[in-house]
């Protein structure tokens, strides 16, 4: 069980509770799968908070703060980390999402229709509402 949590250390970073997950599913009766990985976290083979930094380099540029968070705690990141992880989003957050928005459109919306519509999109990216608006509200001349 250890060389399998190992190798799976050794392709990506992972949070505690997302390793002990996906390594349930191999373990025998024998097998102490917390006390391994309270082992590998006491060596700093293992580590939340890299794994929160990770995520987020990863997915700021293409997604917003709520999806971030979201994914975060699907993954066991405790709340702490994940708070400090948004407040680090939240700095670049319209500039990300008017570069988002500009790969998908790069046109101001004509109509009621058409604002809805690249609305929800930046939406199901995680972007809140008040994001959305300052960038859909801007001049055409700003493009």
């Amino acid at each position: 069980m250890r060389q399998r949590a190992l190798e799976y250390l050794g392709k990506r970073e992972y949070s505690y509770h997302e390793l002990a997950q996906k390594l349930k599913t191999y373990a025998e009766e024998t097998d102490d799968i917390p006390a391994i990985l309270d082992d590998f976290k006491k060596r700093g083979w293992l580590s939340d908070a890299r794994f929160t930094e990770q995520i987020v380099h990863a997915r700021s540029h293409k997604f917003g703060s709520a999806k971030i968070a979201h994914e975060l705690r699907e993954k066991g990141v405790s709340q702490e980390l994940i708070e400090s992880a948004i407040e680090q989003v939240k700095d670049n957050e319209l500039d990300n999402a008017r570069e988002v928005w500009r790969k998908k459109y790069n046109v101001a919306p004509k109509s009621r229709d058409e604002w809805a519509r690249q609305a929800r999109f930046l939406q199901s990216r995680g972007f809140g509402f008040d994001v959305i608006k300052k960038v859909l509200n801007i001049k055409t001349d700003d493009n």
